[in-house]
């Protein structure tokens, strides 16, 4: 999750990028049997900081789902 640097800031067909202005860089991971997983880039887990989204993702988002993101 690491960003490098690039000669070129085009990017190649079917490849989306996004700037991050702030915030938390994380992947969100639902598990059969209702467990959400929230890690940060440096692996700490931020689940319970942030109810909201482990609610959201119960709700829905299918078992087995990951997600990357910056929230």
């Amino acid at each position: 999750m690491l960003t490098v640097p690039v000669e070129s800031p085009a990017l190649r067909t079917g490849w989306a990028a996004e700037p991050k202005w702030d915030g938390y860089r994380a992947q969100l991971a639902v598990h059969a049997g209702g467990r959400v997983l929230l890690p940060s880039r440096q692996g700490t887990e931020m689940t319970s900081s942030f109810p909201e989204i482990q609610a959201g993702a119960l709700a829905h988002l299918p078992a087995d789902t990951g997600l990357d993101g910056v929230m």
